[in-house]
């Protein structure tokens, strides 16, 4: 059941909010947690362990969601034993200073939390059966090709935050070579512990509805409405935690929030990544944040040489230091006239071709032939790249500020030009928005007041990524897994 919303386009219509008469002979839950991914796996594990009585549901026929389609990367830091064991010092206000430094709108109760539970958090996650190997991966790539434990992932050493906070490395990588589903061994992991905990799981059944005591919009959620094929129902719940995804699939939600996702761009998501967690929320009166701020990225590296290149736009000039992490540059590519960029680099900084998503667009002998073979108004590309080429002699860059491991003079011709615009090259890419919650997963209200027995976390909740400027890989994992984790003790104790 929906509610009917007037000329309201399919993926925009509201789930119904079920009256609590409902639940009249409903069976009963402590904690209902719907969604089975890595946050809504550690949400039912860690109420159950609570003590409470925990029932999960997930709509796919086995358990994982879009968690185990990821690399296996957590954002985690403080001392973890990884780091410490590679001789990187980091510290939890450091970690706190980066983080509030590079988001979008720090929420600083939230990103403490996160800092100073960071240690036990990555101690849990090993509890659970693995270990992240004690290795350190020193180069530039989405992901560590190996199974090396540590990597920079983030723009740690990236001006100005490398001046306002000593940089550490701070991604943390499941021990699986490559750059998928390398956290499916934890999500199995996960599965395992939940099993052992008691808690109850019905896969192919999904949430449809929640049941609130009182007013839709002001009063307590009760209860889950749910289906499984033809069959549906009601259960009773104390506390309910949506970790139902994003809504990278739903066109209808893309269009209104993130229209860039909706063409040229390969959707990285599940199936039920289609928002239904968070129209749940917002049909009990759930605030929303950052909808409106997708993850795109079209990486150029590795080879990690190809990071001492130059980046243009149309007009031939510079916009963005060429060492920031993968997402923040193509999120400057998009700011970009007509999203188009290109990424110039000569011979000897070319390395092999590992990164077909940025195709080579055309090599050129000379500068002069490059920006007329481009389209560049005339002198402007020249000018741009004899500049960056003689700062760069001297290790500098005054304008960019890159680092200075990344700087390199470009003239050893001849030149390659990949294109790194929007259409051309493949870009990639997911949602970051979801509900407005407290540091508990408490579900807030448009005016601050929270929604009485409703939780969120994981991609249907909105923590600290915000935007793909500020993006560390490992964020989601690890504030989902985290959080969940919040969410889950808080509504086993309520």
């Amino acid at each position: 059941m929906a509610s009917a919303t007037p000329n309201a386009p399919a993926g925009l219509t509201l789930p119904d909010v079920l009256p609590a008469t409902v639940l009249a002979d409903a069976e009963h839950y402590d904690v209902v947690v719907v969604g089975f991914g890595i946050a809504g796996g550690c949400a039912a594990l860690e109420a159950a362990r609570a003590g409470a009585r925990v029932l999960l549901l997930e709509r796919a026929a086995v358990h994982g969601g879009t968690s185990s389609m990821s690399g296996g990367h957590f954002y985690l830091g403080g001392g973890t034993a990884v780091q410490r064991a590679t001789g990187h010092d980091d510290s939890v206000e450091a970690m706190v200073g980066y983080l509030m430094a590079s988001t979008k709108d720090p929420d600083e109760v939230k990103i403490r939390a996160y800092c100073e539970g960071s240690v036990a958090h990555f101690d849990w996650l090993e509890s659970l059966g693995f270990e992240f190997e004690r290795s350190y991966f020193p180069g530039k790539a989405v992901i560590q090709p190996g199974t090396q434990g540590l990597m920079f992932t983030g723009n740690e050493k990236l001006w100005p935050f490398r001046d306002q906070v000593a940089p550490a490395p701070r991604g943390h990588k499941v021990p699986v070579p490559g750059d998928t589903e390398g956290t499916r061994i934890v999500m199995d992991l996960l599965r395992t512990a939940v099993e052992e905990a008691g808690v109850e799981v019905r896969y192919e059944t999904g949430a449809s509805n929640l049941v609130v005591d009182g007013s839709p919009t002001s009063g307590r959620v009760v209860g889950v409405g749910w289906r499984s094929f033809d069959q549906h129902g009601v259960v009773s719940a104390g506390g309910v935690v949506i970790a139902a995804g994003g809504f990278v699939m739903n066109p209808d939600m893309v269009a209104r929030y993130t229209p860039a996702l909706g063409s040229k761009l390969f959707t990285l998501g599940s199936t039920y990544d289609d928002g239904l967690g968070i129209r749940l929320g917002e049909s009990v009166g759930a605030a929303l944040e950052n909808m409106e701020e997708p993850f795109i990225t079209a990486p150029f590296y590795p080879p990690s040489s190809r990071c001492k290149g130059i980046i243009v736009n149309k007009d031939g000039e510079r916009f963005v230091a060429e060492d920031s992490y993968h997402a923040r540059t193509s999120y400057h590519v998009l700011q970009q006239p007509d999203a188009i960029a290109y990424l110039i680099v000569d011979s000897e900084h070319l390395g092999e071709d590992h990164m077909p998503l940025v195709p080579l667009k055309d090599g050129f002998e000379t500068l002069e032939e490059m920006e007329s073979g481009l389209g560049m108004p005339a002198g402007t590309l020249v000018k741009t790249i004899e500049t960056y080429n003689e700062n760069a002699a001297h290790g500098e860059d005054p304008d960019f500020h890159k680092h200075p491991d990344w700087i390199a003079p470009q003239t050893a011709g001849p030149w390659a030009v990949l294109d790194l615009s929007l259409g051309v090259a493949l870009y990639a890419g997911f949602t970051i928005g979801g509900m407005a919650t407290t540091v508990d997963g408490e579900v807030r209200r448009t005016d601050g007041s929270v929604v009485p027995g409703l939780y969120a976390a994981g991609a249907c909740a909105s923590n600290i990524a915000q935007d793909g400027a500020g993006y560390c890989s490992g964020t989601q994992l690890g504030e989902g897994s985290f959080f969940g984790r919040r969410a889950g003790r808080h509504a086993a104790t309520r």
